[in-house]
């Protein structure tokens, strides 16, 4: 029989050779651990993390899972829930975070780790002590800090992120992640600004992911000191470098759209089993339309709360069309989901979505804003779902969309880096919610930002009686909503509604007058 190799050794080699990316020999070592100790915890974890590094997420949650039965060590729990995570097991994830409390890792990374995690499952309220934590650990570590900073700023604490992101570019002078939270943060003004910084560390910088997150910090700021020239040259120049990078073609979204048009037939004629008689709340829209604006007056309500951007209506759909590619949506899933039980969608999501819902109250918001492109699904698979979507001036709604960057890494928003492709998706979005105006006939209110920000008494009674909410005065003064925020809206949702963004188009009409002549040719009206 083997004799059961030195423990602390054994950890030590095997977790620096993990540190060193020496993934494979790292994995063997821990398994020949594992078939010598088979009672030991760590070689059990340590082969989870292993394989998960190796692209293999399943296999390494089932060695942490076994970890886990003989030890359930802080640390142990919080990579279990990060790799929940990946696979869209939030529920999983959250109780991993709720066991792991009791015992929270001790080091840095461990407490880091349980902060990214609540922050994905959108709890930035508990993820703050454990980030932290994790400064507090390993004050050198600015990836470390900037979570805490970013952290701090989506609760609403702007000016303690103000100082960690000063403090964090102390310490990293080229840090283009804290130089854009940095901007965000409130409006700049000529006393307290940044431009002469950002300019200095862009003209330095190489990687193409730094540029632009440093060219939208710059274009944010010289917008802010009434400079819209200068600052859309900025805008321009970032996006059209990024954009350089991507494989994206509109026509890839386009054939989203047409299949979409091309199967709501089908889907409207498909039986639906036992749908539940939930009545979330859908407020959809373009991006950077007022949804984020919307979700707070309505999570002002006592009766509601926000669960925020969930993913789990396109992952419930998804999963029902049992489509093996790589995108969330695409032509074959929408095919698919056309023969797919829009109850079992229906249940499907309210599981996926309790994760992310307290559930103190009786209703919550899903405010992901592609959801427009599941209405007539979301019409049959929750019956008592309202839904509410946002309706801007075209030219602004355009140029919300190239003047603001989005998760880098999804795919959903590649359209907005180039001016036509973000209007033709548009003019697809226009079009598409005119079918389910049609199909829909009262399910769905289409709010007016213009009209919002005009009239807001009236309008937000408006959309308290659609969604069938009682009147309450504190749906007015949304931005006392204490809720953390993390859209690029922080900001400004925590001010009263203001008129500043209507109309913004004017400012830039030379350099929109191609979008604009495309909207027209496809018969949008514009100014």
């Amino acid at each position: 029989m083997a004799r059961p190799p030195d423990a602390t050794a054994s950890a030590t080699a095997i977790r620096g050779a993990l540190a060193r990316g020496e993934i494979t020999a790292a994995l063997a070592a821990a398994d020949r651990w594992r078939h010598a100790a088979p009672a030991a915890a760590e070689p059990f974890f340590l082969a989870g993390l292993a394989t998960a590094m190796l692209g293999r997420v399943s296999g390494g949650i089932k060695l942490i899972e076994q970890a886990v039965e003989r030890d359930r060590r802080g640390e142990y729990l919080a990579q279990l829930a990060r790799l929940y995570t990946l696979v869209r097991r939030d529920g999983a994830a959250a109780r991993a975070l709720a066991a792991a409390e009791a015992a929270p890792p001790p080091d840095a990374l461990g407490r880091d780790t349980m902060g990214c995690v609540y922050a994905r499952l959108g709890d930035h309220a508990a993820s703050l002590p454990h980030f932290a934590a994790a400064v507090r650990l390993e004050p050198t570590n600015t990836a470390f800090r900037y979570n805490l900073a970013a952290g701090l700023s989506f609760v609403g604490r702007q000016a303690e992120a103000e100082d960690a992101l000063e403090a964090l570019i102390a310490r990293a002078p080229g840090d283009a992640r804290a130089h854009h939270l940095l901007a965000g943060l409130r409006r700049q003004t000529p006393e307290r600004h940044h431009v002469d910084r950002l300019t200095a560390a862009r003209a330095v910088a190489t990687a193409p992911r730094d540029r632009l997150l440093l060219g939208y910090a710059l274009a944010k700021e010289l917008d802010d000191l009434a400079d819209p020239h200068a600052a859309f040259a900025m805008l321009a120049q970032a996006n059209a470098e990024h954009r350089a990078t991507l494989p994206y073609r509109f026509a890839d979204d386009e054939a989203v759209f047409d299949a979409i048009e091309a199967c709501w037939a089908a889907s409207a004629a498909r039986a639906t089993s036992a749908p539940p008689g939930a009545a979330p709340i859908f407020v959809v829209g373009m991006p950077r339309t007022g949804t984020t604006l919307v979700d707070r007056i309505l999570s002002s309500h006592p009766d509601v709360e926000s669960a925020g951007e969930l993913q789990a209506l396109p992952l419930a759909v998804k999963v029902n069309a049992a489509t093996r590619g790589p995108k969330v949506l695409d032509p074959e899933t929408i095919r698919a989901t056309a023969h797919a039980d829009p109850g079992a969608i229906g249940r499907d999501y309210l599981v996926r979505a309790a994760a992310h819902v307290p559930g103190r109250k009786p209703r919550f918001v899903d405010k992901f804003p592609g959801n427009f492109l599941y209405l007539g699904l979301i019409a049959r698979a929750l019956p008592g779902a309202a839904i509410v979507c946002l309706r801007r001036d075209p030219l602004d709604t355009v140029l919300a969309n190239f003047r603001n960057l989005f998760a880098i890494g999804s795919r959903y928003y590649d359209y907005s880096y180039d001016l036509l492709d973000t209007a033709a998706y548009y003019q697809r979005f226009d079009r598409l919610m005119t079918i389910w105006r049609e199909a829909l006939p009262g399910r769905v209110l289409e709010l007016g930002y213009e009209a919002l920000v005009e009239d807001q008494l009236g309008q937000t009674r408006r959309l308290l009686h659609h969604c069938g909410l009682s009147w309450c005065d504190a749906c007015l003064d949304f931005q006392a909503n204490a809720a953390p925020v993390s859209t690029p809206s922080a900001a400004q949702v925590r001010r009263p509604l203001y008129r500043d963004a209507v109309g913004r188009w004017r400012r830039h009409a030379e350099a929109l007058e191609p979008a604009r002549a495309f909207l027209r040719q496809h018969g949008i009206p514009v100014d």
